[in-house]
Parts: structure tokens; sequence; C-alpha cells
């Protein structure tokens, strides 16, 4: 059988778009005010009741609405739901796939309603605090602890306390897609180039392969989302930080202003030429095609780069990953949560304690899912036929031991936008690399006050 790549790639998170700059504005806002609105839906966290119910009985009778991104790895887990009526034969699980930019309003009216539409959902890590914290979301701690051989300190660490808030939790992992840098092996050997340790090698490495028609790094520094998760690796590999040891945000220390500068250098003298407004389709197609040497993107990106029938062509195979330089990278997460107003909180319990056991997530990641737990990538299976090589099972395991998502707390995809628009203005030069990062921070706190 030939496995498919986890290729969640051209156009599966359009938050550079502008109908989504819009909507995501008003997310953190919406959600508080509905939290607490009588006879809609909404609940605040004191009254949401979290069930002690972790082993399901497999007798089980219920219906589950599945709310899902329009992705191959939505397309792994409905493959696998065969395998959890073997389980559970008397539970229904349907599913309904929407692109991204779709999902958050959906979410939100299911949230409001008396009769909502979803009994399970999926929930990108921005928007975590603020469902949590306005009571839509199900704790689940006493779930997790009683439920039999789970495991859950197996799952990447990084990922699990993105579902933390307040001391408790309201998800587990899906996915992940935190970032690497992906590069042409054959040119690396070719130039005598290592896999940079610091801002300094990757600047070098990107102008070494800078020839021709070769761009050294394809680069994302579309305004808003792209730039700010790629960027933020190059504030990790400067050793600074988003947030500071109190939590506010820490976007312009001296730190902060080396990466900019660097990635500045970068995108004037190896990135391709007016690609300003790129962003991760386009970056990829770069690379694909054999037009630029490198890029910084989701580690799931590689697989399909070297798929031979994928959209590298005679390049497939040529392509290899490693942990961004410092060793720490942005990482994001979708991760499987019970509406607090869920219709069948068990049945949709038995489903997700089904797809990401430690078993059921080896399947998973065997067809090409993106990993979550540390034992699926040490799995003599996943290593075996897992179809995408040791190194790349290694690398991944090394960038997600150590990763952090762009934004904590509250109103994360205002601020992560705004931030990204401040970045992007300095790369086009329309404000200094001080005053842009000053302005970024500013932003930053304002928002996550409110």
């Amino acid at each position: 059988m030939k496995l498919a790549a986890p290729s969640q790639l051209v156009g599966s998170h359009p938050r550079g778009s502008r109908r989504f700059r819009v909507v995501v504005a008003g997310l953190a806002a919406a959600a508080v005010t509905l939290a607490g609105c009588a006879g809609t839906g909404g609940s605040s966290n004191d009254d949401t009741v979290e069930s002690s119910l972790g082993d399901i009985p497999t007798d089980t009778s219920g219906a589950i609405r599945v709310l899902m991104e329009e992705v191959p790895d939505a397309d792994i887990v409905e493959e696998l739901v065969a395998d959890f009526n073997s389980e559970y034969p008397d539970i229904k699980v349907d599913i309904e796939k929407l692109s991204y930019d779709q999902m958050r309003d959906k979410l939100v009216a299911s949230f409001r309603a008396p009769e909502p539409a979803y009994d399970l959902i999926i929930v990108d890590n921005p928007w975590m605090q603020d469902f949590a914290g306005a009571g839509f979301l199900q704790p689940i701690d006493k779930r997790i602890a009683n439920t039999s051989d789970y495991e859950a300190d197996d799952f990447f660490s990084p990922l699990s306390e993105i579902n933390e808030a307040d001391g408790k939790t309201y998800a587990v992992p899906f996915y992940n897609y935190a970032l690497g840098l992906i590069y042409r092996s054959d040119l690396y050997e070719k130039t005598g180039t290592e896999p940079p340790a610091d801002l300094d090698q990757l600047l070098a490495s990107a102008k070494k392969l800078n020839s021709g028609d070769m761009a050294g790094i394809a680069m994302q520094p579309q305004r808003g989302y792209k730039i700010f998760e790629e960027w933020g690796n190059w504030l990790f590999a400067a050793g600074g930080e988003i947030y500071d040891s109190s939590g506010a945000p820490s976007l312009n220390t001296a730190e902060a202003k080396v990466a900019l500068e660097s990635y500045i250098a970068a995108y004037e003298n190896s990135a391709p030429k007016n690609s300003l407004s790129w962003g991760f389709d386009e970056a990829n197609r770069s690379v694909a095609a054999g037009k630029s040497a490198q890029m910084i993107s989701y580690n799931w990106s590689l697989p399909s780069l070297n798929d031979t029938d994928g959209a590298a062509g005679d390049l497939a195979g040529k392509f290899a990953l490693a942990p961004m330089p410092g060793g720490k990278q942005v990482l994001g997460s979708w991760n499987w949560a019970i509406p607090s107003n869920s219709a069948d909180g068990d049945a949709a319990w038995a489903f997700i304690s089904h797809i990401t056991s430690k078993s059921v997530d080896v399947e998973r990641v065997k067809r090409g899912g993106a990993a979550i737990r540390q034992s699926t990538l040490s799995d003599d299976e996943v290593l075996a036929d897992g179809g995408f090589g040791k190194e790349y099972y290694e690398a991944v395991e090394k960038i997600l031991s150590n990763a952090e998502p762009l934004c904590t707390g509250l109103n994360c995809d205002e601020m992560i936008q705004a931030v990204g628009t401040e970045l992007n203005a300095a790369v086009a030069g329309k404000k200094s690399v001080e005053d842009a990062l000053n302005d970024a921070n500013e932003a930053a706190k304002k928002i996550q006050k409110n």
C-alpha cells in the first residue's frame, strides 16, 4: 500500500486571507461575551460539569457529530472510524470537514445553540484559552485519569501544555504543526554545508546557496500569521522569547532586534525576489520546483517533498529535515475537545481516547498522520513501515521536545495578526526594526489585557 504523506499543504491554513483577518479580531470578545448569555448555550467555567467516566463501556450507544479541518490528517481519522466501530459498534461517528476559515463561525454558533451542532471538535491552539475561558469546553482531567492504559504523559509536553487553562485540561493533542528547517541535502553535501547551529550559520548557508536561478532560502514574510510564525523561530535562535518570565510580551528586546535584522538580511540577500507577500504555498512550490534551496516549514512537509509522485518530481528524496538553529522552534497544534453543550460527552470521549491511544496513534502515524506521542516516534512498526525514514522521525522527536506556541493566553489570534503586521512593515521598509518591534510589543500587551 502506498502511504499518504502527512501533507496538510496547499491552502490548509489560510490565516493570511482577508476574511480570516476580519473574523479573528472579534473571536475572544465574542466568546467571553457569549459565555454568560442565558439561553444561548454559553456557560462559565464554574458551571461546567466535569465527568469522571474514563473507560467507556463498549456497549455504549450514541451518535457524535464531529467538526474537523479539511486536511489529510482528517481523512486518516475518517479511515480509522471503522476500527473504532469494531470496538464500539453502537456509536455512530459523523464527521464534517470544513476549510479553516469556515470553522470558527460554525464552532461559536454551536457553542451558543440550545441544541448544538457538534458533540466533538478539534481546536486550533490559538483558540484554546479563549474557548476554555468562556466555558465552551468540558474539562477532561478526570476522564484522562480514569482511562485505563491511556498514558497521557506520553504526549509531547509542549503539546499537552497548550491544552491547559487555570489548572485544568480541556483537550488532548490531535496533530502537530511544529516547524523545522527543510533543506536540499544534495546541495548541502555538494557545498560542504551542515545544518546550521545558530543564526549566523543560517544566514551563511542561505548566502552560500544563493546563485543564479536558485534562491538560498524561500521565506514567508506575508503580513500577519505567516511572518510571525516564521520569524518566531529566528527569535528563539537569537536567544529571545515571546514572553518574559512574568508572562508579559517580550518582542522588543536586543535578541528580537538581532532576529529581525537577520531575517531582513536573509530576505534581501538570499530569498526569491518580490516575495514579500509569500506564505506557505509559495515557499513550498519554490522549494519543490528547485528554485529555492531550503525553507522553514512544518515538519510534515518533508514527506510530501520526498514523495516520488509529488510536486518535487525528480528532486524527491533530496530533502531533509533538521531542528531550528538553537534547537527551539515554533509550535502549533490541533486538539480534540468536547464542547460543554455536547449532546453525548461519553461517546465523544470514547472516540477521543480510542483515536489517541498508543496503538491507534501508531497506525495513524504509519498512514502519514503528524506525531503527538513520544513512544510512537520510536515504535518499531513506525520506523520500519512509516515510510519516511528513521532520520525524519528522529528529527521530529527533537523538534517536538523543544517547541513553543506563538501565543499563550487570551486573544491569541488578534495578537498574532497584529505582531505579524508590524514585522511585515519592517521587512517592507515601511518601519524601522526598532519601531516595528516596539509597536508589536505594545500591540501584544494591549490585546492580551482585554
